[in-house]
């Protein structure tokens, strides 16, 4: 799911859906300033053509259709709801080659919270089997060539930093094969604290 985020919000409420009728439903977990900027930054820096258009993240549910819109919403706000803010600490890197071109920065601490999240979500109206075992992570470099994820490789292999997560975006995927983003979840607060996002 590396192309969601709020820089590909899309106007109007038509979604795109699945041949049995479904809409496709991501969530992630946004970095905060500055810490996003200099990640993007970075990422330009190893000549990745989608720094510009995909903020840095970490993916709790990549493209998951959703035949029922209003149950997929109470159950990620329930979900967001008991969860309480933790810290996610980035350090060194790491890489899903030769499997998928990624570079990523691995997460130190926020682990475990994050792979509790992802199990979380990833039942009732949202449960799917996976082809590959959830990883959390903030993608760095993508599709670029050999010599350029080497790069970022060495270059990000002393990264450290870190941020406390208090929210979750909820996206729904749009026509234009964009995503928009329909909420904001506060964790560990009740669902009228989070913030729904203007369609």
């Amino acid at each position: 799911m590396g192309d969601v985020s709020p820089r590909n919000r899309a106007e109007g409420s038509a979604v795109s859906r699945t041949p049995s009728g479904e809409s496709c439903v991501g969530i992630t977990i946004p970095v905060p300033e500055p810490l996003a900027g200099t990640l993007e930054a970075l990422r330009a820096s190893f000549g990745d053509p989608m720094a510009a258009l995909v903020p840095p993240h970490i993916t709790l549910i990549t493209t998951t259709p959703a035949s029922d819109w209003d149950a997929t919403i109470r159950h990620v706000r329930g979900v967001a709801r008991r969860q309480e803010p933790f810290l996610v600490r980035l350090h060194g890197t790491g890489s899903f080659r030769p499997i998928s071109p990624v570079v990523f920065l691995r997460l130190e601490a926020g682990f475990e919270e994050c792979v509790g999240l992802h199990s979380r979500l990833q039942t009732g109206p949202l449960e799917r089997d996976l082809a590959f075992d959830f990883h959390p992570h903030v993608t760095v470099a993508h599709d670029v060539s050999d010599a350029a994820m080497d790069h970022a490789m060495r270059e990000l292999a002393g990264f450290e930093s870190a941020f406390e997560v208090r929210t979750m975006g909820l996206y729904e995927h749009v026509p234009t094969g964009l995503w928009t983003l329909r909420e904001e979840l506060i964790l560990g607060e009740d669902t009228d604290r989070s913030q729904t996002a203007p369609g």
